[in-house]
């Protein structure tokens, strides 16, 4: 009997040969819109990079478009978001913001509360640094993003973790690090009451 070696596993492609998506285009696009509305290249080109643009294939090819201008600042540049109870509590959402690559709540005497069911955030993880303290931190998730919980220091308050890992891909996963304290830590997707007004307001507006 002859044994048949195993076939080679595809190899992966270049990051530059990578399929380019809509999303991917239309970022491209707004950046040179933008370069053309400071004056980095003239509307003829803007209209020549366009029409490149809209019908590139790759990420080469998108690449070579903005190569001469400068990269746009984006959510891995926002300074850390810094969230602290103090006696009277802090949150931040359930309305619409700017999700920067990392934030830290200190639960204080007052306790903190991160929601995050409104917002939009394209980047691959979100590490949160949550210290319950005294009256501890709730952290709210979408229904479609996932927690990883194990750099996280349950303390004497603990730790709950009552999200699914179900994660819908796009989506960012939160890393969620820091210590439980005296208050704890809550991480959870929308409870019933927070479901109804989603439903009945999903725009938050």
């Amino acid at each position: 009997m002859t044994v048949q070696p195993p076939e080679p596993s595809p190899r992966p492609a270049p990051s530059g040969a990578l399929r380019a998506s809509h999303d991917d285009r239309e970022a491209v696009v707004e950046q040179l819109r933008d370069a053309a509305a400071e004056g980095r290249i003239d509307f003829d080109e803007l209209d020549a990079r366009l029409e490149q643009a809209l019908t590139a294939k790759t990420h080469a090819e998108l690449a070579v478009l903005t190569a001469d201008l400068p990269r746009p600042p984006s959510a891995e540049d926002r300074p850390a978001l810094v969230l602290k109870g103090g006696l009277y509590g802090a949150s931040r959402g359930p309305g619409r913001w700017e999700v920067p690559g990392r934030v830290v709540a200190h639960g204080g005497v007052g306790g903190v509360r991160v929601d995050f069911t409104r917002v939009e955030c394209r980047l691959p993880e979100v590490v949160v640094e949550a210290y319950g303290e005294t009256s501890g931190v709730t952290i709210v998730i979408p229904d479609a993003w996932v927690a990883d919980t194990s750099g996280m220091d349950p303390g004497t308050g603990g730790l709950k973790d009552e999200t699914t890992t179900d994660r819908l891909p796009g989506t960012p996963l939160i890393r969620l690090t820091g210590s439980g304290g005296v208050g704890g830590v809550v991480i959870r997707h929308p409870n019933r009451r927070e479901r109804r007004k989603l439903h009945s307001n999903p725009t938050g507006g």
